[in-house]
């Protein structure tokens, strides 16, 4: 069976900024196969930055086209709620690995023994925390 991982906009990002194979860095910091999850507020957001025509936007209809590979969770969630609250409760919730590189929001994820993944020194990923199953 493999495991969850839901995926943060800014992870999502990572193939284009660092040229890292994000699925296959994932399997191999968990050491099984993966299930990549995303929510409709991320996809929202990577919508909103491909519009742009700076090198963001680039990057952003990069993640989109990899976004589908991911199934997309539907989570209600109230209007004007941060993102990163949205993600904390939705991976206690369901038990998921979220994968980010935003520090804060790992910080958070630690805190509530929720195991995160992330790119180290801009090459691979690694793991904090055991995923729970």
């Amino acid at each position: 069976m493999p495991v969850k991982v839901l995926l943060d906009s800014n992870f999502l990002m990572v193939p284009a900024q660092f040229h890292v194979d994000i699925f296959q860095g994932l399997e191999s910091a968990l050491n099984t196969r993966i299930e990549c999850l995303i929510l409709p507020q991320t996809l929202e957001e990577l919508e909103r930055l491909a519009a742009r025509r700076a090198e963001k936007g680039r990057e952003a209809q990069l993640a989109l086209r990899l976004a589908d590979r991911c199934t997309v969770l539907s989570h209600r969630a109230k209007p004007g709620k941060p993102a990163d609250d949205i993600i904390l409760e939705v991976a206690t919730d369901e038990r998921l690995v979220v994968a980010t590189n935003d520090s804060a929001l790992r910080k958070r994820l630690r805190e509530a023994g929720i195991a995160v993944a992330y790119l180290r020194k801009k090459a691979y990923v690694a793991l904090e925390g055991v995923p729970m199953v």
